[in-house]
C-alpha cells in the first residue's frame, strides 16, 4: 500500500492503472468482432487495390493494344494476382488461421508475399535494363537472372513446406520465417542499389529537360517506399520467428496483423500504383519494354 497526499493507493489499484494503457491491445486481440471487422477490412483494402490494378492494366491495353505482354503490363497484373489473393485470404480468414495442416496455411499466407516479392522486384530488373542501357552494359544477363533468382527461390520455399509437412517442426516454421526474412532484405538491397543509381544518373540531366523531373521523382519515391516495406518486413518475420506474441500467423493478432499488412503491403501498394499511374504514349518508348 501507498500513501501519496492523503491518497491511499493500493497494490491492486497500481497494477490495474498501469496496465490501462495495454488493455485495449489486449480486449481487441480476444473480441471476435474486432476480429472480425480488423480482417474483412484488409480483406476489402486488398480488393480495392486489386482492382485499382486491374482498371489500369485495362487502361494500358486499350493504349497499347498492338503491343503483348510488356513490363508495365506484367507488374500491374502480378498486383492484381497478389492483392486479390491477399483479399481472399483475409476474407476466409476463419478457415486459414483455423486449418489443420499448418504446412497448408503457410502456403496461403507466404505464397502471396513471394508473389508480391517478384512483382516488385520486376521494378528492379526495369530499371536495371535501363540503367545498363544508358552506360552501354551488357543487359542480356539480366533478365535470365531475374527469372533464376525467383526460381531458386520458390523451389527453396516449397522444400521449407515439405519439410514442415513431413516434420511438424517448430524449427522448421523459423527457418521459413527467416528465409523470406533474408530475400526481403535482398529485395531492400536491389532497389537501394539499382532504384539509387537510377536516381543519381537522372540527377546529371539538365532539370528542365523533358520528364526529366517526374523521372526524379518517380524513381526516388518508389525506391523509397519499397526499401522501406521489405525492410519491415524483413526486421517484422525475424522477431516472430523468435517470438511468438509478434507471430502474424495467428487468429488472435489482428491489430498486429493490421499494422503489418498495412506497411509492406496495402500502402506500398496503392502509393506505387499512383505514383506509376501515367499511361504510356501511343507510340512505344525506348523505356517501354517487351517481356520476352
Amino acid at each position: 500500500m501507498v500513501r501519496v497526499k492523503g491518497f491511499v493507493l493500493t497494490e491492486e489499484i497500481l497494477l490495474k492503472g498501469g496496465g490501462m494503457m495495454f488493455d485495449w491491445w489486449d480486449e481487441i486481440d480476444e473480441s471476435e468482432e474486432w476480429q472480425r471487422f480488423i480482417f474483412y477490412f484488409l480483406s476489402a483494402s486488398y480488393a480495392l487495390v486489386s482492382l485499382v490494378a486491374l482498371v489500369q492494366l485495362c487502361r494500358i491495353q486499350l493504349r497499347v493494344p498492338e503491343y503483348g505482354w510488356t513490363t508495365q503490363k506484367v507488374f500491374h497484373l502480378m498486383n492484381f494476382i497478389v492483392n486479390g489473393l491477399r483479399a481472399a485470404v483475409f476474407g476466409f480468414y476463419k478457415s486459414v488461421f483455423l486449418i489443420k495442416s499448418k504446412a497448408l496455411e503457410m502456403v496461403l499466407l507466404d505464397l502471396p508475399g513471394l508473389l508480391f516479392f517478384s512483382t516488385y522486384t520486376l521494378l528492379v530488373l526495369f530499371w536495371a535494363e535501363i540503367y545498363h542501357q544508358a552506360r552501354s552494359l551488357p543487359v542480356s544477363k539480366l533478365r535470365p537472372a531475374y527469372y533464376c533468382i525467383n526460381g531458386l527461390i520458390y523451389f527453396a520455399q516449397a522444400c521449407l513446406w515439405i519439410s514442415v509437412r513431413l516434420s511438424d517442426s517448430n524449427i522448421t516454421v523459423e527457418i521459413s520465417k527467416l528465409f523470406v526474412s533474408v530475400i526481403s532484405f535482398f529485395a531492400a538491397l536491389g532497389f537501394m542499389i539499382y532504384g539509387g543509381s537510377l536516381f543519381f544518373m537522372l540527377r546529371r540531366f539538365p532539370i528542365e529537360s523533358k520528364g526529366c523531373q517526374r523521372k526524379l521523382f518517380e524513381v526516388g519515391f518508389v525506391t523509397g517506399i519499397c526499401c522501406t516495406c521489405f525492410l519491415i518486413r524483413c526486421i517484422v518475420l525475424t522477431f516472430s520467428a523468435f517470438d511468438t506474441k509478434a507471430d502474424l500467423d495467428v487468429l488472435d493478432h489482428p491489430i498486429l496483423n493490421l499494422i503489418y499488412y498495412m506497411l509492406v503491403e496495402i500502402l506500398p501498394s496503392a502509393l506505387v500504383l499512383f505514383i506509376l499511374r501515367k499511361l504510356p504514349p501511343k507510340r512505344i518508348s525506348v523505356q517501354y519494354h517487351q517481356v520476352r
